[in-house]
């Protein structure tokens, strides 16, 4: 689009995170065209409505966010492929462990605090074992085939859920967002 347009340079993308209202990170996505200007005024317009702007510095798939939280999806998967944990396993361990602490540390500062030895000792082990797959992975694809699309498909996904639970899920969603807002004094 960027290359077609006579104003290059005020062509930006932007990303905003579901559910908008309640998600302040909106990507700000830089073509190799757009101006420093529109970049600055893309933001001041995003902060001035409450959001929290991230600059992604190319335009890459996924943009930055996407690929950190599929990464994440794609080895939840391997967990559940090779028979590690079950599906509700592997979620409970993210909403009560290293999940709880994302919103408030993230990746870069839990490596500077634990120190970047301890983390390289911990990758050198580790990396190995994690999946490196670059297609998607047959346990989603199998589900997708038999029609298991997950919510959509009246909860018949990785777990099954009744209308009922489906309903509370999102609902949860919603109110424990509005919480950690609050408590992280975000909202």
């Amino acid at each position: 689009m960027a290359q077609l347009s006579n104003h290059k340079e005020r062509i930006i993308g932007t990303h905003y995170w579901n559910p908008a209202y309640l998600i302040p990170l909106v990507e700000v996505i830089k073509t190799e065209y757009v101006s420093e200007e529109t970049v600055s005024r893309t933001f001041e317009i995003l902060r001035a409505g409450g959001k929290r702007p991230v600059l992604v510095q190319k335009d890459v798939p996924g943009f930055l966010a996407n690929r950190l939280q599929h990464a994440l999806f794609r080895e939840a998967i391997s967990i559940v492929e090779k028979g590690i944990a079950t599906p509700q396993d592997v979620d409970e361990a993210i909403k009560y462990g290293f999940g709880m602490r994302v919103g408030i540390s993230a990746p870069f500062e839990v490596m500077d605090m634990g120190g970047l030895d301890l983390t390289n000792n911990i990758h050198s082990y580790l990396f190995p074992y994690l999946e490196d797959t670059h297609q998607a992975q047959k346990l989603l694809t199998d589900h997708i085939a038999k029609g298991e699309l997950g919510f959509k498909t009246s909860g018949h996904g990785f777990v099954e859920r009744t209308q009922a639970e489906m309903d509370a899920c999102n609902k949860n969603l919603v109110a424990q967002l509005i919480k950690v807002a609050r408590a992280l004094e975000r909202l």
